[in-house]
């Protein structure tokens, strides 16, 4: 009590009021917390009940969602919401959604909603998930959580103190190909992992605008197979060298540091000794090439692409097939329902999040290890990304 009162005796005006200032956004703080907190309380879910949901941000993956939610059963999609009129209406007309809105906080002021899928542009994502977090709503959040460690660990912590869940949408952990390699290394049906290839390479490179906000090829597109790297070990990366190079797409080779990159070749090594290599190209003429191989000390898993047919046409000179699938909405399709599935029964039945907040936290870090050790041209330590 002598500490408070001392300060608002003081002859320092300037001094009250940074007192004043502090102590109201201690109380606002204590009061979201704590009505947060309420309105989980008097929320219970059991297997039988529906999980009412809003997307935020009506664009290419907020509609693969939609698609996706009004497949799965158990949760009902109520609401969508984008800055673009025009495309939240669209969105809410071909999905059949009862309400649309230009501003997402409609879907955060209605307590007939019980989860939120953030669908928005990338710098939006930390401040929805703080906001989403103090109405008590539960969360899916396709990758980053934010474009940066600070504004990261920040969201993260206002989830962690209002207890609301959060998943976090690396969607290919839940690809029934990359599940049977997991199954195969903790099974021990390859034995201990030596060796990991991943290669992940789209059809096209994006639009420049999109590589100017996108934090470059390791923090947007590389992500994926880092996160995937870890999920695949099990267990943390030790260090990183990477490389960056423009070998397709001469628009982007004047933009600066890791955005310029349109192709990376990366290498993780883990704690439990076994290397990992990654191959990232923004251009494969052939199409969208996701491919995974670990070899072990009693065997090897791989998994090819995925094609329309495994119909071979076999001819005199060569046998031929259909190009892979042409993107990730075709390609993930199993593992978008099959996440989403996921999430409504972490709401359900309380079971453990399998992609959490925390795994995006880490696979930014080595996302930024890897830009590091392309900028430096070294082996960047996991343990020099340090935390804000």
């Amino acid at each position: 009590p002598d500490l408070p009162r001392a300060r608002w005796y003081s002859e320092d005006f300037s001094e009250r009021c940074r007192f004043l200032l502090i102590m109201a956004s201690m109380f606002k703080t204590a009061v979201q917390t704590s009505r947060a907190s309420s309105f989980i309380s008097r929320r219970s879910y059991s297997s039988g009940s529906t999980v009412n949901v809003g997307i935020i941000g009506a664009g290419r993956i907020g509609r693969v969602h939609a698609q996706t939610l009004a497949g799965v059963a158990g949760a009902k999609l109520a609401w969508i919401t984008d800055v673009f009129p025009e495309g939240a209406k669209k969105a809410a007309e071909d999905f059949k959604v009862p309400a649309w809105s230009q501003n997402y906080k409609d879907i955060l002021n209605d307590p007939q909603i019980h989860a939120i899928w953030i669908c928005s542009p990338s710098d939006t994502h930390a401040p929805i998930i703080k906001e989403a977090a103090i109405a008590g709503k539960q969360i899916f959040c396709e990758k980053p959580v934010a474009t940066d460690l600070k504004g990261t660990e920040e969201a993260l912590e206002v989830v962690a103190k209002t207890g609301v869940k959060m998943f976090l949408a690396f969607q290919r952990r839940f690809d029934p190909n990359f599940m049977r390699v997991k199954k195969a290394i903790v099974s021990g049906e390859i034995g201990d992992p030596v060796s990991v290839r991943l290669t992940s390479r789209d059809p096209a490179p994006p639009p420049v605008d999109y590589v100017k906000q996108s934090g470059g090829i390791f923090k947007d597109m590389a992500i994926h197979d880092l996160d995937m790297s870890r999920f695949l070990m099990g267990c943390e990366p030790v260090e990183i060298f990477a490389q960056g190079l423009n070998r397709v797409d001469p628009k982007i080779k004047d933009l600066e540091g890791p955005l310029a990159y349109d192709t990376a070749l990366t290498l993780v090594k883990y704690e439990n000794g076994a290397v990992v290599t990654i191959d990232n190209c923004r251009k494969a003429v052939y199409g969208y090439d996701q491919r995974a191989e670990v070899f072990g000390t009693k065997g090897c898993v791989v998994s090819e692409n995925n094609y329309p047919t495994n119909v071979h046409v076999w001819g005199d000179t060569k046998v031929s097939r259909d190009l892979p699938l042409n993107f990730f909405m075709e390609r993930y399709a199993d593992a978008y329902k099959n996440e989403t599935v996921a999430f409504v029964e972490n709401i359900q039945k309380g079971t453990p999040i399998v992609s959490t907040g925390n795994d995006g936290r880490v696979a930014l870090i080595m996302a930024m290890a890897a830009a590091k050790s392309a900028a430096e041209n070294r082996i960047v330590k996991i343990s020099e990304i340090k935390s804000y």
